[in-house]
């Protein structure tokens, strides 16, 4: 990356919607079993604390030097803010809504001798109320923004999102979109999708060859009105399906120590990229490049302009 490509990322401006959490980690040493059931006892030595989801996204922006906004919901409780803490020390604007009727999403991860123990998960879908504000402010903030981004992990954030796509497609934005599940009509007419191998084939079924997953992927593309649908295939790099056809880039993770928020990494990476007006060709090769990168960190981590240069 040259560094008027920098310069370039420095005006971008991204509006990112989505499942807003926080990751937690606690590590700690285990030498025994309980005498309560049959399972190790963890003296916590360490607890870590990281943004995820949408939160994630809007970090990975910012890491590469383009400006993110973002809208959610959080609870009125202590994770809510330390997720708003952790936005404001990483240079995000945070415009989440508070929802005094649910808790924050929370992933707790129990971390002993380098091996995930278990995970916890704490959160419930957000009210109405929370979900109608967060549509206004999003009416708002559509004008500010090069590149919209929705982060979809299914905790309910973007219950709206057929209209969200509507209204920024009338404000003729480009929308990325990461999914979630298997009803796909949802994002009818968003600008990119970019799945994984496993939620591709939750939507159109495995595939016996390349030939018979780009006739999956382009008709998949097509039928939703999709400029480009974006497949990520970890071990084996990135697929772009457009008009033009498919284009392969080869993955570059030397060593892979953790996927988790790799995902995040790769559609903001993209979305700077577009941002800043890159050939979507050359947006996928620099979003593989970061993703490389990335899981060569431990949990959800970002990657910096300098480093991929």
């Amino acid at each position: 990356m040259e560094k008027a490509n920098l310069e370039q990322f420095a005006k971008t401006r991204l509006l990112v919607v989505g499942d807003v959490m926080l990751d937690r980690y606690w590590f700690g040493d285990t030498h025994r079993i309980s005498p309560e059931a049959p399972v190790p006892v963890v003296q916590v030595g360490k607890v870590d604390e990281r943004l995820g989801g949408a939160a994630n996204v809007a970090r990975n922006v910012v890491a590469l030097g383009g400006h993110a906004t973002i809208l959610g919901v959080i609870g009125d409780d202590e994770p809510g803010q330390r997720v708003t803490q952790l936005l404001t020390a990483s240079g995000v604007d945070s415009q989440l809504e508070v929802d005094s009727k649910v808790p924050t999403i929370v992933k707790l991860r129990v971390i002993a001798r380098q091996q995930q123990l278990i995970r916890l998960d704490f959160e419930e879908p957000p009210s109405d109320k929370a979900l109608a504000r967060k549509l206004e402010r999003f009416e708002k903030s559509l004008a500010d923004a090069d590149v919209v981004i929705l982060s979809d992990y299914g905790k309910g954030a973007l219950d709206q999102v057929t209209l969200m796509i509507e209204q920024a497609r009338a404000q003729n934005k480009m929308i990325l979109v990461d999914p979630k599940g298997e009803d796909y009509e949802k994002y009818r007419g968003a600008t990119v999708l970019t799945p994984n191998r496993s939620e591709l084939r939750q939507v159109v079924g495995r595939w016996s060859s390349e030939e018979d997953l780009t006739k999956k992927a382009q008709d998949l593309r097509r039928s939703l009105n999709l400029q480009a649908l974006l497949l990520t295939r970890s071990e084996e790099g990135m697929s772009l399906f457009t008009d033009a056809g498919v284009s392969h880039v080869k993955a570059q993770a030397r060593e892979v120590f953790d996927v988790s928020g790799a995902g995040d990494t790769v559609i903001a990476t993209l979305a700077v990229a577009l941002a800043a007006k890159w050939p979507l060709e050359k947006a996928m090769a620099l979003a593989n490049r970061a993703g490389g990168i990335v899981v060569g960190k431990l949990g959800t981590a970002t990657v910096t302009s300098e480093e991929l240069q």
